[in-house]
């Protein structure tokens, strides 16, 4: 199984990016964040051409999650089905196929530490390990991937002593990422490559972030114990944000030998 993940910040914006990339990887699974479009404006027909299968839960303007997939899921889900309802729909997709459960998750970037919002994205994390406790088993194969907005890090982000503040490195946000990962999940990409320094967005305000590699390591892909020793390849592919029009993320996929 080939399995990609790639916030997309407007599927609608990045069609011809998406396009190419399939067209030329292939994957089975295609999991994308922030797509930014109701359901009923999803640009099915660009895909019409495509071996894939759309699963999608988004809203206008922000948020949204996809999975394009070979096969056709055996069960999907969105949200956390929990006493919150529904309205984290659109940044958590769950899905199965081929009995792997895959969660595509769009986790809050927070805003600021001093805001709600930041407050609301270590809650998020919370609840998603609840989740995780109530639908998954560490003991079993398992997929979670998507956009964290978190740098685990100091190697996952440039200049780290300048971003002890930023909501997606302070020390809290890393403490809630850390604990939802020790529920059972493994980082794939840090595992085969523990020392090296890989950025997956590089902030689009600042023109020449990509070319100097000021970045950060936030799109993350994890797996549960069963599927760690069948991981044979990670990689993070620079084409999609060096392509005309790109999304400041780029994506991030593995090979696993089921």
């Amino acid at each position: 199984m080939k399995i990609a993940t790639y916030n997309v910040n407007s599927v609608r914006k990045r069609l011809d990016i998406l396009r190419a990339w399939l067209k030329q990887h292939q994957p089975d699974v295609l999991c994308l964040q922030e797509t930014k479009v109701q359901d009923k404006d999803f640009p099915r027909e660009a895909f019409a051409d495509l071996p894939y299968v759309l699963t999608i839960c988004g809203q206008k303007s922000y948020n949204g999650v996809a999975v394009l997939s070979r096969k056709t899921p055996e069960e999907v889900h969105f949200g956390f089905e929990d006493e919150h309802g529904q309205e984290e729909a659109t940044r958590l997709a769950h899905v199965v196929i081929d009995g792997i459960p895959i969660i595509n998750t769009y986790i809050p970037q927070g805003y600021a530490i001093d805001s709600p919002k930041y407050a609301y994205k270590l809650e998020w994390f919370r609840r998603l390990k609840r989740y995780f406790s109530k639908k998954l088993s560490p003991d079993q194969s398992a997929i979670w991937c998507g956009d964290m907005n978190v740098a685990p890090e100091p190697i996952d982000v440039h200049s780290p002593e300048k971003h002890l503040k930023h909501v997606c490195f302070h020390e809290d946000a890393r403490r809630a990422y850390h604990d939802t990962v020790s529920w059972g999940f493994t980082d794939v990409f840090r595992h085969h490559f523990p020392k090296k320094q890989q950025f997956t967005f590089w902030d689009y305000r600042r023109p020449d972030a990509l070319e100097a590699n000021r970045g950060w390591r936030i799109d993350h892909l994890m797996v549960t114990a069963p599927l760690l020793p069948k991981s044979h390849m990670v990689k993070v592919d620079l084409n999609p944000r060096k392509a005309e029009n790109p999304s400041d993320h780029t994506v991030l996929w593995a090979e696993f030998s089921l």
